[in-house]
């Protein structure tokens, strides 16, 4: 993500590549219109607002030192700063609810992992995505185990009892977020464990949502440990010997039209993961990721149109990632869900269960050839956040936005393998 406020030739200050006169001039406008009701409704107002919030967020967590250091910067502050705005009514609730509408109803977080997914996959080389393929699934599984058992030793170690740390803790936070881990979950346990649905929502939910945040700021950690121990890391690069294989990976300027083409691409990418979920039991992401997969590793698609798609996902991380955790703040964060959920042995199962994946899987990764500190983000914290919405925000504090394909992976296949993960510990623990 680039650098948003920066001096300019004329010895002020720019914001968001602009002069701050000016950012600050436009900025008003949107800021008084959401604040008197009179936002307009869908993507224009809910952008210009979710614009103006993400960028002063982002550059005031970047400029205070502690933020940046030790909680995640930026991306910390868009994500919880932006929820904290509506939930204390900092900013109307009408504002808020545009911003939700156009998040969830409008499918801007769909279209942002859309273009970052097929944009990431068609700029890598052919060589790579065979390599890293082929040795992900090991990576995920490595953090499961790892997370699973950490997590249930020591829910026997602190009262909490092994069955109910994995099954009520760790399953749910490895399942790949709410709506693809923690309430399918619910319909697989409640009957079997005796509980209603309601009340394992209330010991599940919590544990995710603080999962989420505890996986944003190990991302954080683990980007800083890479910078002072450069062995553990890629920067960026997930296989140790991927030098080999980014040989025609070449730079080059982005034109008007390549970004065109890019944004066609990556809908159409997504439109056909929609399609082929309709005729295969499997999430729409994860079609999408191996149909794009498929026609990279084939050479179906002219080197032309493959480097559109990754002209695209550059211009949507370096322009919208802002704007897009201030919308994942606003729509998926619930500051009072997190407060209420807050107990010292509670907190300590599920920071556990998140530190036991992240290493779990830097440590098969790195059997494998895979840089720890690329698949403890990958195959550990991606499976313990929210999902889409976690993968964004981790990726983004961690500054691995290229990484987004593995991400999807473990979001997407890794939650589908929790659920079947669950079923057979459900025959062995009840």
């Amino acid at each position: 993500m680039k650098d948003l406020a920066t001096p300019n030739s004329l010895g002020g200050w720019q914001i968001a590549g602009m002069p701050m006169q000016l950012f600050f001039g436009f900025s008003a406008c949107v800021l008084y219109a959401g604040w008197n009701g009179t936002l307009p409704l869908g993507m224009v107002g809910a952008l210009a607002l979710m614009f103006v919030l993400g960028t002063l967020l982002t550059e005031l967590g970047e400029r205070i030192h502690p933020v940046r250091e030790y909680l995640g910067g930026g991306t910390i502050l868009a994500i919880f700063g932006g929820a904290a705005l509506f939930e204390y009514r900092i900013l109307p609730a009408e504002a808020g609810a545009v911003i939700t509408n156009f998040m969830k109803e409008g499918g801007f977080l769909n279209f942002f992992i859309a273009s970052l997914v097929t944009g990431s996959v068609f700029g890598m080389s052919r060589a790579l995505l065979k390599n890293a393929a082929m040795r992900y699934l090991p990576v995920i599984l490595g953090g499961v185990v790892v997370a699973l058992l950490a997590v249930g030793s020591v829910g026997v170690l602190l009262g909490y009892g092994f069955k109910s740390a994995v099954l009520l803790i760790g399953l749910p936070i490895m399942g790949g977020g709410m709506g693809a881990g923690a309430v399918p979950l619910v319909e697989i346990l409640s009957g079997p464990m005796h509980l209603s649905s309601a009340e394992l929502l209330s010991r599940m939910v919590p544990a995710v949502v603080i999962a989420n945040t505890l996986a944003i700021l190990v991302g954080s950690l683990l980007a800083r440990i890479g910078r002072r121990y450069p062995s553990l890391t890629g920067n960026g690069r997930l296989m140790i010997r991927e030098e080999t294989a980014t040989a025609e990976e070449v730079t080059r300027t982005p034109t008007l039209e390549s970004l065109g083409i890019g944004l066609f691409i990556s809908s159409s990418m997504f439109v056909l993961g929609s399609l082929l979920g309709k005729f295969i039991p499997m999430h729409p992401f994860a079609l999408m990721i191996l149909a794009v997969a498929t026609i990279k590793v084939s050479g179906l698609l002219p080197r032309r149109y493959e480097e559109a798609a990754a002209d695209w996902y550059q211009f949507v991380v370096t322009n919208l990632t802002p704007s897009l955790l201030v919308g994942i703040g606003v729509a998926y964060t619930s500051i009072p869900e997190l407060i209420g959920a807050f107990s010292a042995q509670y907190f300590v199962l599920v920071l556990v269960t998140v530190l036991g994946g992240a290493l779990g899987a830097a440590i098969v990764g790195r059997m494998i050839g895979f840089y720890p500190i690329e698949a403890a983000i990958t195959g550990g914290l991606c499976m313990a956040n929210m999902g889409g919405t976690g993968d964004v925000a981790v990726l983004s504090a961690a500054q691995r936005m290229n990484l987004m394909p593995f991400a999807q992976i473990s979001s997407r296949l890794g939650g589908a393998f929790m659920l079947i993960l669950a079923t057979l510990l459900i025959s062995l623990f009840v």
